[in-house]
């Protein structure tokens, strides 16, 4: 009775989960004024090309697109060679201040956000970078929560292997891209997650740094489909349905590794 009473609670908290996805792609399939029906439209609909086509004629979606996928995989892996260099140096090498930098990109973290968009604007501007996919990746490349990830699990790795390796005669990095990353797959795994969620879904800095719709991202595209009076719901649904499958295919092909990966950054 309890293991019936456990899989009974867990199943209707599947299902409060799933069911806004559900609704989505309901959305998607649906003209805008089934939205609201009483009561509520569950089965899909016939409008799903339509809303497409309206959709892409809003909003070029395959431009939008292409610069969500590329920005978003770029920064993924700029980003991982800079953190993970950082988390390396920061775990492994003794040095005066060692500590001090990583207290300080720890605090950072408690910075808001929205505090650093009016500098990195002006920087941007004074380089004459707005508009471009450089203003759109290189200003998040330090993420500070990606750093202290990493590096709680390369405190994890053996200290003495990389001195072995050093005796041999194998250079730093050498020792970092054959030696130690190789054993660090979950950690990056996790990190890369985080990176690609975090530029996937990143929405105020693309709006502020770009000034032309062929270089929108797919966030700052979809909210231009929000009207001061009229909204087509389907056309929302839609673009929020497409915006969400890379996610969970990213996800999907990196889940055996993430959760390795955070229990290797608890766990010295």
């Amino acid at each position: 009775m309890r293991k019936i009473g456990l899989y009974s609670m867990l199943g209707l908290f599947t299902i409060i989960s799933i069911f806004p996805f559900y609704w989505m792609i309901i959305g998607a399939t649906n003209e805008s004024g089934k939205m609201f029906t009483n009561p509520p439209t569950l089965k899909p609909g016939d409008q799903f090309m339509t809303n497409l086509q309206n959709l892409n004629a809003s909003i070029d979606l395959g431009r939008v697109f292409f610069n969500s996928v590329f920005v978003s995989v770029v920064y993924v892996i700029v980003a991982l060679m800079v953190c993970s260099t950082a988390a390396y140096a920061l775990s492994k090498f003794e040095f005066k201040g060692r500590n001090a930098i990583f207290t300080t990109l720890l605090l950072s973290m408690m910075i808001p956000y929205q505090a650093t968009l009016i500098p990195l604007f002006q920087l941007m501007s004074n380089f004459n970078l707005l508009d471009t996919y450089f203003a759109l990746i290189v200003p998040q490349l330090c993420f500070p929560f990606a750093i202290f990830l990493l590096r709680q699990n390369f405190l994890a790795f053996p200290t003495e292997l990389i001195e072995a390796a050093r005796l041999d005669g194998a250079g730093e990095m050498r020792i970092f891209l054959t030696i130690v990353l190789p054993s660090m797959k979950p950690a990056m795994a996790a990190a890369a997650i985080f990176l690609f969620m975090t530029q996937w879904n990143n929405f105020m800095w693309p709006l502020v740094a770009t000034t032309s719709n062929e270089m929108a991202t797919l966030p700052v595209a979809l909210s231009s489909l929000i009207g001061l009076s009229i909204i087509d719901y389907g056309q929302v649904m839609m673009g929020v349905t497409i915006a969400t499958i890379p996610i969970i295919v990213f996800f999907l092909a990196l889940q055996r590794h993430f959760i390795s990966g955070m229990l290797g950054s608890a766990v010295k």
